[in-house]
């Protein structure tokens, strides 16, 4: 059965009421951060890996855990510390001294949703073997590739990096996650629904599952096929091209302030969540509204404020809302 939304390509039905369907269960145990829930659809729909920033006891864990539940699919969390191995992440080869031979034991890196806990306590070389996962799909262990089945995604938490014990990720790493989530506090009274419910003393509730993985990959392949008309593809370049060359773009307020815009790879990022962010609002043609509502997310970690903009406490998030301000809406 399929259902005709906006005018354009119909959509199956059962697959417009997916995402509703998980928003739903996650919200039987996570009180309020819809942006945050809303991103890690957005990931999710896109295959895109998403890093979620903010301090301890904001439910970044919880809404991963909610979100795993949910999905008929391989879930694997993996802690992060300073003491950690590569071969803790990807696996190692095992010798049998029964017969002088090498066999492989997988790490948990080989499942479909991995949430990455705290990523920013790890040292470098467990980073890099990461990242090989994240871009490439496989893992090489003992020079023999392995890939990671379909859908894999790496849901990220991290801890601003002024707490004690946390390290800057490298610039790679943080271009290959589409998103970059801060998370912030409730409000009031969010905080107070959370009080009810998690300090009543009573049972709660048990996240159901309500998609198999075959669902989410054939979400994604309708995400793929969403119209996007030549007017919001120019959009999206010319939001990117501003971090690049404000001054051309017509947004001379920012000349000096950054220091390096985002890459391609933000476009291509940034049409995929304008996509998936439509899908979600059940309509299957991308508006600026879904454009300017995943460039935050999108961008943050891709553009890098000067010294100048840095000692006048203009961080990357003012300038992209001004960069959103001043272009022409199409």
């Amino acid at each position: 059965m399929t259902q005709e939304i906006g005018g354009q390509a119909p959509v199956d039905e059962r697959l417009h009421k997916l995402c509703p369907a998980i928003q739903s269960e996650i919200g039987k145990v996570l009180v309020g951060q819809d942006e945050m829930v809303r991103s890690l659809l957005v990931g999710l729909l896109c295959g895109g890996h998403v890093l979620l920033e903010g301090l301890p006891g904001l439910a970044k864990t919880l809404a991963v855990q909610s979100l795993a539940q949910a999905i008929a699919t391989g879930f694997s969390r993996i802690q992060f510390t300073p003491d950690m191995l590569p071969a803790d992440v990807i696996g190692t080869q095992i010798f049998n001294p029964s017969d002088g031979s090498f066999s492989v034991k997988q790490g948990p890196i080989f499942s479909n949703l991995i949430l990455a806990d705290e990523i920013n306590r790890a040292p470098a070389k467990v980073q890099a073997a990461l990242l090989e996962a994240m871009q490439e799909r496989q893992v090489t262990i003992g020079g023999q590739s392995f890939p990671l089945e379909d859908p894999f995604l790496v849901l990220a938490t991290q801890n601003p990096i002024e707490q004690e014990g946390t390290y800057p990720l490298p610039e790679a790493q943080v271009d290959r996650f589409m998103l970059k989530v801060k998370i912030g506090y409730p409000s009031s009274e969010e905080e107070r629904r959370i009080l009810d419910r998690m300090a009543s003393g009573q049972p709660i509730p048990e996240v159901q599952k309500v998609a198999q993985a075959a669902d989410i990959l054939a979400a994604r392949a309708t995400v793929d096929q969403l119209f996007v008309d030549e007017k919001a593809r120019n959009y999206i370049v010319d939001i990117v091209q501003a971090t690049r060359t404000p001054t051309e773009s017509g947004v001379s307020d920012l000349e000096g302030l950054i220091d390096h815009g985002a890459s391609p790879r933000a476009s291509i990022a940034l049409m995929k969540a304008a996509k998936a962010h439509a899908f979600i609002q059940g309509r299957s043609y991308v508006t600026p509204h879904d454009i300017q509502s995943t460039v935050p997310s999108v961008l943050r970690h891709r553009v890098a404020v000067s010294y100048e903009a840095e000692a006048e406490g203009i961080a990357s998030e003012d300038v992209i809302q001004k960069i959103i301000d001043t272009l022409l809406v199409p």
